[in-house]
């Protein structure tokens, strides 16, 4: 039992720990007998907790799922966040698209003047298989479950179901037996992960990605006056713009989301090891590559003419690279707006009710940066081994490939969890320039680099050496800077003026135009 101690050879029941115990270990042992009521009375109350679920027992049966009862956080906690995924990565999701494709293959099949047994269908049975193609319902989604049950194969059982559902037209009817014609489950199951893919890659993640690299570039054009101390090393460095840095991320991001976007989504239609053995077998007439061509790429999909039992992965893996990569990107912005706002560079508006911690009152934290950056490192962990695992298969085909498969939704899931923090996290954000200015006011150092270059330009002896025996270490001022200038001889006098008049905030070189040209650079991508 948690929390009590109930012993043959001690004493009586007490919560663990604190003054109890020790008054009680001071006490000399008391031998108790198994018989003894003390331990009926520990054993009675064990029972009463346990049934009633005390001390954190969990209940006795299966607990209904819910977002409560998840095991994971993506149909749990963060349920509605990322629900418009479960039409797609679910089970459900899985099986919609399988009945898509075997749908369609019967339909291929009615076209093909070789295949004789299964004449061209009428505008009825088009209809029936348009629909379950396209509207494939959850409720019947779970009559395949039901027959999977018996079959202990998922694939089978939609063979199964479909083939019931097309006895209601008298052409299907007529052709049940080429459901599935040839097929080897993975022919089915691989185009319908690349159909999830695309789906969820169109209508979710890319969009998600766009909405962050626009608000970034909304940033770089808003701050891209406001001069900024840059840090290099964690150091004092040349200053930039705030609007720049933002710039850079943007720019960044649009880069990899176009690569991610430009990734192909293979598919076959090959059969057991790849080719064609059992189609040529039936029909050895047929042209059964170029059929599998027009197939695949009639769903949208690129045709990969050379596979074995499966279609060997290789594009997720660069689909995955890509995701990541874009990832890690938005982790450095989260991490680099997080140092800024520990800086004082940036506040955060305060939502009312909202807590930032559960002790100290003043706290306004930036979870929605943390918040991010943990959702990308679970992302990229689970699409890192995705990349890593899913091109590597045994001979003609080993079954490693599809449990991991079923989590292909899993580094999606994280990833628009995490864009949506970003999200969160910037339209709170409020710049603090009388921050930003004060840190450049109190860094005059900085400017030793443009006085030593226009030094150089002018044949100075020794202006690195001379500037460095007189910043390095030491507090500089505006004044002891303005004295060092005024003390440099041989510059012209124009020179000697521009250098008095420079200040860190207005030594950002280009910084405010590279920011200001984001928009016109993210379009020629």
């Amino acid at each position: 039992m948690q929390g009590a101690l109930c012993s043959e050879a001690v004493r009586p029941c007490h919560p663990a720990g604190g003054q109890a115990a020790l008054q009680q270990r001071a006490r000399p042992a008391l031998v108790q007998r198994p018989w003894s009521r003390r331990m009926v009375v520990c054993q009675a109350v064990a029972a009463q907790q346990a049934k009633a679920g005390a001390n954190g027992t969990a209940p006795a049966g299966p607990i209904e799922l819910s977002e409560l009862t998840a095991v994971g956080p993506l149909d749990g906690r963060y349920g509605s966040k990322v629900a418009a995924l479960r039409k797609t990565f679910s089970e459900y999701g899985l099986i919609r698209f399988r009945v898509l494709v075997e749908c369609r293959w019967l339909q291929k099949l009615s076209q093909l003047p070789g295949v004789s047994e299964v004449p061209e269908f009428g505008p009825a049975a088009n209809a029936l298989l348009d629909r379950l193609a396209t509207s494939f319902t959850v409720e019947e989604a779970q009559e395949v479950k039901d027959i999977e049950r018996t079959t202990n194969h998922d694939v089978k059982a939609i063979e199964y179901v479909l083939k019931s559902k097309f006895q209601a037209d008298p052409e299907l009817a007529k052709v049940l037996e080429f459901t599935h014609f040839a097929c080897t489950s993975e022919d089915i199951n691989n185009l319908s992960h690349a159909l999830m893919l695309r789906e969820a890659l169109h209508a979710e993640l890319l969009p998600a990605m766009d909405k962050v690299i626009g608000e970034i570039a909304r940033l770089a054009e808003e701050y891209a006056d406001v001069p900024m101390l840059s840090r290099t090393h964690g150091q004092t460095a040349s200053p930039t713009t705030m609007g720049k840095e933002m710039a850079i991320f943007a720019y960044r991001l649009a880069r990899q989301r176009k690569q991610v976007a430009s990734v192909p989504l293979f598919g076959k239609m090959a059969g057991a090891v790849g080719n064609y053995n059992a189609h040529m077998s039936a029909y050895p007439e047929i042209d059964w590559q170029a059929v599998a061509e027009e197939f695949v790429t009639s769903l949208g999909l690129e045709w990969n003419p050379y596979v074995t039992q499966i279609e060997p992965h290789d594009y997720i893996a660069e689909l995955f690279d890509g995701v990541m990569r874009f990832n890690n990107i938005l982790i450095d912005f989260d991490r680099d707006v997080w140092s800024y706002i520990s800086l004082g560079y940036f506040k955060q508006r305060t939502i009312a009710g909202e807590v930032g911690s559960s002790t100290m009152p003043h706290k306004v934290n930036p979870i929605d940066f943390e918040n991010s950056e943990g959702n990308l490192g679970i992302a990229n962990a689970t699409m890192g081994h995705l990349a890593a695992k899913l091109p590597i298969s045994r001979w003609q085909r080993d079954l490693t490939d599809s449990t991991v498969l079923r989590n292909v939704g899993v580094g999606f899931g994280h990833s628009i969890l995490a864009y949506q923090s970003s999200l969160r996290g910037i339209s709170k954000l409020q710049l603090n320039e009388e921050r930003l200015a004060a840190d450049l006011d109190s860094s005059w150092e900085v400017l030793a680099e443009p006085i030593q270059t226009v030094m150089r330009r002018y044949a100075v002896p020794e202006p690195y050496e001379k500037l460095k025996a007189f910043t390095r270490g030491q507090a500089v001022t505006q004044a002891s800077m303005q004295e060092f200038v005024g003390g440099i001889d041989g510059i012209p006098p124009a020179a000697q003026a521009e250098l008095l008049a420079l200040t860190p905030a207005t030594y950002i070189g280009n910084a405010a135009q590279q920011a200001k040209d984001i928009r016109a650079r993210l379009a020629a991508l």
